[in-house]
């Protein structure tokens, strides 16, 4: 017997109504185009990625043009040198696209060339990193909104970054497309819009280009005959480490390489191309712009805002104050781009979650799916994480950006150490020069440097706290999968004790005939093992002759590795009813009529109890019985890392008034 349709065990209540209403109705995984639906393509996810590493031109110019201090000619070095940074760190990337083409960034690639170790401390620190990306986002985009209105409004600020946040949750656990969908507009005015001020500062300083040059040549000359040609690289070196903050974003499209639309290496390395472009052309335009503006900081105001006014400030023709309306959307669109960057955490926080999860080194449940294909779970503590830290450090983006960028270029580093050792091996073994040895390891030294940089100059104003968190995070994760390798342990014993069991188990006479009106015992089952076997003994051993008929059943519970594609479902539900079947060839073997039920979901419970439902209904003398593990030293925790399943099927099928057994299977930590 094999079921696909959902039912439901009762009407919907009133929460599910508010909820289908704020995040939408269920999703047809089976839909050959569903995945199709919610995948992006390469301009949805340049604005959906994408935000985050354009918005960090904020930000990130400011700060590296005000670290030259009274160098300011070096600026148009500087708008060089980040303009080919960007370029670099992105073409690596791409790279790291064609070899890692499912996702995951940092952490698959720091895991697969360099172990566990580092694979979990990139995994950390980027979990960290897309916390920090919505907290200093959210933050930022707010010290724009309210620097526009009184003073005495100031004490809503904090407020309104919560709710900012708690609207992102909602329209992510929509699903990805929706989120993106909407910010469209945004993005493409504050892209316009810079691309307009970038242009027209350049436009007007255009027949003053030799005497630009003559400056700046001029003024270089003076300062290496005033403190020294080494002297000046180190200034211009600590600008350009400071002004890290830039490249913060450049990750964002291969860790979320799962939601990009077939084919995925093609799309990716399109969208990075389009990030790369608008990143460097923007970054590099403002400093170029700082430079020939002759531009200094202005108390209350950002460098970006000045240089609006100086453009566009004039334009008033007639009394008509069109300038000022230009400058207001030129910094709004900023403002409120720093809120959609925010949309890059919930967006791939949550996967590298999903990963980790898969790999045991958070709990498993992060690696579900919600009914509309979301990792429900991980955007709701994204949101949480990030809520606290804006609450914690009531949105000062002084502290916040510290924070941010030392995990950036932590995971960078490790992404282009990674590559580095794998072409590294490749030369080796084949003596053969490759040219992405030279760009992985141009990647390496830019990020390893900026990354030193960062840790001296902002370790006492902020950086030792995300170095503490990290760390923290770091040992968590390795207590979970200590924890669920000894569980694994454990459960394989018992699976070696039931092994020979079947043996036993030859019958004299042929299969009775199925009959429905018979009692019947329905085991609800996971994959073949020790579990399984144990429920279907216990049931033979206690109710010798009570039940005549066996039903056996599971459901195939569908995770992040959905976004793999589609045959991922396939090869689900084969596995699903492979397991399924030696259990009834067990049953049989006893001289028992058995069958299986089986269905795909995101939702366990609600499915095992919907099809438990039905067949109670076809076969009314039935009683399901389900089994749970039962550690002889039980922890506080182990609620929490391993399922409920069986206790919250049994309080649905409670109310629907199916009877339901649950049977202990005592797991001995001496069994190791």
């Amino acid at each position: 017997m094999h079921s696909e349709q959902p039912s439901s065990t009762g009407k919907e209540s009133s929460l599910d109504r508010v909820k289908r209403f704020l995040i939408g109705a269920p999703r047809d995984f089976r839909d050959p185009t569903t995945h199709h639906k919610i995948a992006l393509a390469a301009f949805l996810a340049w604005v959906g990625l994408g935000a985050d590493g354009l918005s960090s031109s904020a930000y990130g110019p400011e700060e590296a043009f005000l670290a030259l201090e009274e160098h300011k000619y070096l600026g148009v070095f500087l708008a060089i040198a980040t303009g080919f940074t960007v370029f670099i760190i992105s073409y690596a990337y791409s790279k790291i696209i064609e070899h890692f083409p499912m996702g995951g960034g940092g952490y698959l690639v720091a895991t697969k060339m360099l172990g566990d170790t580092a694979g979990v401390v990139s995994g950390s620190a980027l979990l960290v990193d897309y916390v920090l990306t919505i907290a200093t986002s959210i933050a930022g985009g707010g010290d724009a909104v309210f620097s526009l209105l009184p003073q005495s409004w100031s004490y809503l600020k904090v407020p309104v970054e919560l709710a900012a946040i708690l609207v992102l949750i909602i329209m992510n656990l929509r699903g990805v497309k929706e989120s993106v969908t909407v910010l469209i507009p945004i993005f493409l005015t504050f892209v316009l819009m810079h691309a307009v001020l970038i242009g027209g500062v350049v436009m007007s300083h255009l027949f003053d280009l030799p005497a630009v040059v003559s400056s700046v040549y001029r003024d270089t000359s003076n300062g290496i005959a005033t403190i020294g040609f080494w002297g000046l690289l180190l200034v211009f070196l600590r600008a350009y480490s400071l002004g890290g903050g830039t490249y913060t974003g450049i990750e964002a499209v291969s860790n979320g390489m799962a939601i990009l639309r077939e084919p995925k290496v093609a799309t990716g390395k399109r969208t990075m191309l389009y990030m790369a472009s608008s990143l460097a052309v923007t970054a590099a335009g403002l400093l170029l712009c700082y430079m020939l503006i002759g531009i200094s900081k202005t108390p209350g105001r950002t460098l970006n805002a000045s240089l609006a006014e100086s453009l566009f400030g004039g334009l008033n023709p007639g009394g008509v104050p069109i300038g000022t309306l230009l400058v207001l959307i030129t910094i709004g669109s900023e403002a409120v781009l720093l809120l959609v960057a925010a949309q890059t955490g919930f967006i791939d926080g949550p996967r590298i979650m999903a990963n980790m999860a898969l790999d045991s080194w958070l709990p498993r449940r992060f690696a579900a799916l919600s009914d509309r294909l979301t990792n429900q779970n991980g955007i709701l503590l994204m949101g949480a994480a990030a809520m606290t830290t804006l609450w914690f450090t009531q949105g000062s983006i002084v502290i916040l950006l510290v924070m941010y960028s030392i995990n950036v270029f932590l995971t960078f580093s490790l992404s282009q150490l990674g590559m580095l050792k794998h072409w590294m091996s490749e030369w080796l073994e084949r003596k053969r020069w490759n040219r992405d040895l030279l760009i992985h390891l141009l990647g390496f030294a830019v990020c390893f440097s900026i990354l030193g940089v960062m840790i001296f100059e902002k370790f006492t104003e902020g950086g030792w706290i995300t170095v503490l968190i990290t760390l923290g995070l770091v040992g968590l994760c390795g207590l979970i999968r200590w924890h669920y390798r000894n569980a694994t342990i454990m459960v394989r014993a018992v699976d070696r004790k039931l092994a020979n069991v079947p043996k036993f188990l030859k019958p004299d006479k042929p299969e009775p005939v199925w009959d429905a009106a018979r009692p019947t015992a329905i085991l609800l089952v996971g994959g073949y093992g020790g579990l399984g076997l144990h429920i279907l003994f216990t049931v033979m051993r206690i109710f010798p002759e009570t039940f005549h008929n066996f039903i056996f059943v599971s459901i195939g519970a569908l995770d992040s590795n959905f976004f793999r594609g589609g045959s991922h479902v396939d090869e689900l539900e084969k596995h699903t009813q492979d397991a399924l079947q030696q259990y009834v060839d067990v049953a049989r073997k006893a001289g028992r009529p058995a069958r299986f039920a089986c269905r795909l979901s995101t939702d366990v419970v609600e499915s095992a109890s919907d099809l438990c439902v039905e067949l109670h209904q076809q076969h009314p003398r039935a009683v399901v019985f389900a089994g749970t593990l039962a550690f002889d030293r039980p922890h506080w925790w182990d609620k929490f890392l391993h399922n409920e399943t069986a206790y919250a099927i049994q309080r649905r099928l409670k109310f629907a008034g199916v009877p339901m057994v649950i049977l202990p299977l005592l797991v001995e930590s001496d069994a190791r």
